[in-house]
């Protein structure tokens, strides 16, 4: 048994909490959509369409917002093509998954699905084989409220009010030679500030993200950020982080341990865009949108055999197991650390694709990552507060002197509540953790963990909820948090 301490100080306030860190994202890719969000004539399916079962687990999650519609398929992507009659919209090949897109389901019924799981849409644009003009096309034909062209063909297709999209998305990964229209720096750039300055002149009010780097082993990496930068600075409000992770060498302590590359990655796009302020005299910050990241690499092998140009193909469906559970965890207590500059992210996907929710054709489940992103969404609302950890460390293959535990504190709204999550990456030792809190006097309620699993378990068809967490009371004194474990500690705030 190791000892611990953690000091919370109420004063060492990190930000108040954007709620859209909680995001996440469906692509049309693979049965995200198809199979997964929406199934015509299945039983669980409601009379749009849309599977009820899955519209109750996303529910629970509480997602404020869903990034749409992708994703490399946003690079070749005709919006016109979603929108309208069904039965006059075009069947497609798509040319990021090289598969065929029917387009029944496009921006139109989309809106309707968050309207039914209470979440908003985060849009992008093609700038990959399209560009300026049609990017504001879309903005007015949603956001409009009528009178012109494309206001107008939006009311005759049945919205009478504008959607009211806020946030949109300034194309997708356009460094990446796998992207349709991919750019160097300067082109997508000068195209970037381009489109931004005619969706702002359509509509003030929206918000808009630039792409960052695919991720941060991209050659261009850096260069990317601070060029794309210098030519959309004035106009764009965040600027786009991705990164996947992966266990492929079962190496659980180095993979436990990237938090800290995506700790650093964070800090690194923080220093981009405040190098570019600096030098161009702004007053303005640019802010993140880590809009993509989670754990991937189960699918991979299984994908690499694929056929071309089916339908809604069993792709990315990577069946998480505890380990992963365990680094979404420490992730999202990564994001929240940085909370005070990255104010929007997304789980990359939401539905089927390397996703917390899985579906076959009589349940939808979810698995082993639903729950840390459950606990956060719904537990990590209001304002984010250093937790100080004294604890023992080890080196893994990638990093030195990472901290067994990793942790950070959530003040709620109103104040009458405090959660501190809490991630043990130790595999072998339960910890006795002192907890101390400075400027508040807390009372205990409950401990819901995520323990005692092997670390391989999963949840699937057959055993959907072999790992998922447990609640008990949480005591005045010492905490016991167990080996390789994520925890939840919930307390009151006395006045």
């Amino acid at each position: 048994m190791q000892k611990a301490g953690m000091s919370i100080d109420v004063n060492k306030k990190i930000s108040k909490i954007d709620e859209r860190i909680y995001g996440s994202f469906i692509e049309h890719l693979g049965r995200a959509v198809y199979e997964g969000i929406y199934q015509p004539g299945n039983p669980n399916s409601d009379e749009d369409g849309f599977r009820k079962d899955v519209i109750e687990l996303v529910r629970k999650l509480n997602v404020p917002i869903v990034r749409y519609p992708g994703g490399n398929f946003v690079s070749g992507y005709n919006w016109e093509d979603g929108v309208g009659p069904k039965d006059k919209r075009p069947v497609r090949l798509d040319l990021a998954w090289f598969t065929t897109e029917t387009n029944e389901v496009g921006m139109q019924e989309f809106q309707k699905w968050l309207d039914k799981v209470g979440a908003d849409m985060m849009m992008a644009v093609n700038l990959g084989t399209r560009g300026p003009d049609n990017a504001r096309n879309l903005v007015e034909y949603a956001n409009y409220p009528g009178g012109t062209y494309w206001s107008e063909l939006r009311r005759s297709h049945g919205k009478e009010k504008p959607y009211g999209i806020k946030t949109w998305c300034l194309g997708n990964e356009m460094d990446g030679p796998w992207q349709m229209g991919g750019k160097t720096p300067e082109e997508y750039g000068r195209i970037a500030a381009e489109a931004a300055k005619l969706m702002k002149w359509t509509d003030p009010d929206i918000e808009l993200v630039a792409c960052g780097s695919s991720n941060s082993h991209m050659p261009t990496y850096g260069k990317w950020e601070t060029t794309v930068l210098s030519h959309v600075y004035d106009y764009v409000d965040f600027i786009s982080m991705h990164e996947y992770y992966g266990n492929p060498d079962d190496d659980t302590p180095t993979f436990l341990s990237e938090t800290e590359t995506m700790d650093k990655f964070i800090k690194a796009v923080v220093a981009f865009c405040d190098t570019v302020k600096a030098e161009k005299h702004s007053d303005r910050t640019i802010n993140i949108s880590f809009d993509e990241w989670n754990v991937w690499y189960h699918s991979k092998e299984h994908d690499s055999k694929l056929e071309k140009w089916g339908k809604a193909p069993h792709r990315l469906e990577d069946v998480y197991n505890f380990e992963d559970a365990l680094l979404v965890g420490g992730l999202l207590i990564t994001l929240l650390k940085h909370s005070d500059r990255v104010r929007m992210a997304c789980l990359a996907q939401l539905v089927n694709v390397i996703a917390p929710i899985m579906t076959d054709d009589e349940k939808a489940w979810a698995q082993t990552i639903y729950y840390p992103y459950l606990h956060a969404s719904n537990y990590g609302r209001g304002t984010a507060i250093c937790v100080d950890v004294d604890c023992a460390t080890y080196d893994s293959r990638k990093h030195r002197n990472v901290p067994y535990l990793d942790s950070v504190a959530v003040l709620s709204e109103n104040a009458e509540d405090l959660t501190v999550f809490v991630l043990n990456r130790n595999l072998t030792e339960d910890m006795d953790v002192v907890m101390k809190a400075e400027g508040l006097s807390l009372e205990p309620v409950e401990h819901i963990s995520m323990e005692g699993f092997d670390l391989k378990a999963v949840n699937d068809a057959q055993t959907p909820d072999a790992v998922k967490p447990t609640t008990k009371a949480l005591k005045d004194g010492n905490v016991h948090v167990s080996k390789a474990s994520w925890n939840v500690l919930r307390y009151k705030v006395c006045k």
